[in-house]
């Protein structure tokens, strides 16, 4: 790769035969799935890459993001709106103009020595995925991994991809030292399904096997039914928690599909196009769980929705989640995410907590879980704040 230049197009995989001018934009990746056109990497050099979070229902505090942009495509990607910032556009620009922030393990290290940091878990990555294509050959998020394991920081992950696996040593080395938890987001229980919505991610059947290779390790996993959209993936929750824990998952949380600004369009044009049978129904139930929108902002409704078939769904995910023995917390939008155990989130220092397996433990049940009491309770008491210097290398995409 070229340092000198802001952007490039590459291949994730180089090819070993000749160009074929019948397959000039087609290329797969380890994740068993073809990008249908040439990615776009713009080097950046970020000014901060520990993105600190107060939003009320979000169940961590600090997170990393090494990327911006994101090529799984997938339709409901909250993030896209972020890309409007750089003068771009929320749908195709959002998949194929990523911005990788080259110095990211260089300004994790300054901030993992400084006095004032206290070892608290990072999450990578709150908003685009860590594994996305473009990790496969500038493995910026390995490098802020082996970051967290020279200054012993606890971590957890969220992903679609089975490039984790390429961090399996690392990950295992991290979690005797500091602790470690992975998480699958596999929120269809069949490939065609999912091809749909989310196209360049792997399939769910290969993220299944990733998990399970995962927990073989011995690294403490879990599953996020994420995003459930109503009226099309909501039937898949009881075979989705049954194959994690047959994979050996020991948690679960889920989502509601969140759908801010310029979401919604790219979801639901892509809805009407893949599944114009279904459009229909999956939209009114959307609006159902919405008060009749298609989305609301308010802390606490937006990660569960309110009403019926928002208790249906919690409902069936809970029942469920119990009777194949996942953890799964709280509901989302009832709980003081940062309640009583939150509190204790905020200033403790993971690395000198042991678990019974004699290796320091993770924070438990908040790690994964919204809410809607703290975000009650923490505008009663906070008063006004004031505002922040808006960072555009690290958006807050947890606002309402």
């Amino acid at each position: 790769m070229d340092g000198k230049k802001k952007g490039h197009s590459y291949r994730v995989r180089q090819e070993e035969n000749p160009g074929n001018r019948f397959d000039s934009v087609k290329v797969e990746w380890e994740d068993g799935v073809e990008l249908p056109q040439a990615i776009k990497v713009h080097k950046e050099i970020a000014r901060s890459i520990v993105s600190e979070n107060d939003s009320p229902d979000i169940p961590f505090r600090y997170s990393v993001n090494p990327y911006r942009g994101c090529a799984h495509a997938c339709a409901y990607c909250y993030a896209r709106p972020s890309h409007e910032y750089l003068g771009l556009g929320a749908g195709t620009d959002f998949e194929t103009q990523i911005y990788a922030k080259m110095n990211a393990a260089e300004l994790l290290r300054k901030k993992l020595s400084s006095r004032n940091w206290i070892r608290e878990p990072i999450t990578f990555s709150g908003v685009t995925d860590c594994y996305q294509p473009a990790e496969s050959r500038l493995k910026l998020t390995r490098a802020c991994l082996e970051a967290c394991l020279e200054f012993k920081n606890p971590v957890s992950l969220i992903t679609k991809s089975t490039l984790v696996l390429r961090d399996l040593d690392l990950l295992t080395q991290l979690d005797r030292e500091a602790g470690v938890g992975v998480v699958l987001s596999i929120p269809f229980a069949d490939d065609a399904t999912a091809r749909l919505i989310e196209p360049f991610a792997a399939p769910p059947e290969l993220r299944f096997r990733a998990l399970e290779r995962l927990s073989r390790a011995g690294l403490r996993t879990g599953i996020s039914l994420g995003p459930v959209i109503p009226g099309l993936n909501d039937s898949d929750i009881p075979a989705l928690l049954s194959r994690a824990k047959e994979c050996g998952a020991s948690f679960a949380f889920y989502v509601m599909l969140r759908l801010p600004g310029s979401v919604r369009e790219v979801f639901l044009e892509r809805i009407k196009k893949h599944l114009p049978e279904k459009a229909g129904k999956i939209e009114h139930h959307i609006r159902e769980v919405r008060g009749g929108e298609l989305y609301r902002t308010g802390f606490g409704d937006r990660m569960s929705g309110t009403g019926t078939m928002a208790d249906m769904v919690d409902k069936l995910f809970r029942i469920h989640a119990r009777k194949v023995g996942l953890d799964t917390g709280e509901r989302m939008g009832d709980l003081a995410a940062r309640g009583s155990a939150g509190a204790s989130l905020a200033t403790m220092r993971p690395v000198d907590r042991v678990s019974d397996t004699g290796r320091p433990a993770l924070p438990t049940r908040v790690d994964y879980s919204m809410g809607r009491g703290k975000a009650e309770s923490a505008n009663a008491s906070k008063g006004p704040k004031a505002p922040k210097a808006v960072d555009q290398a690290q958006l807050d995409l947890f606002a309402p």
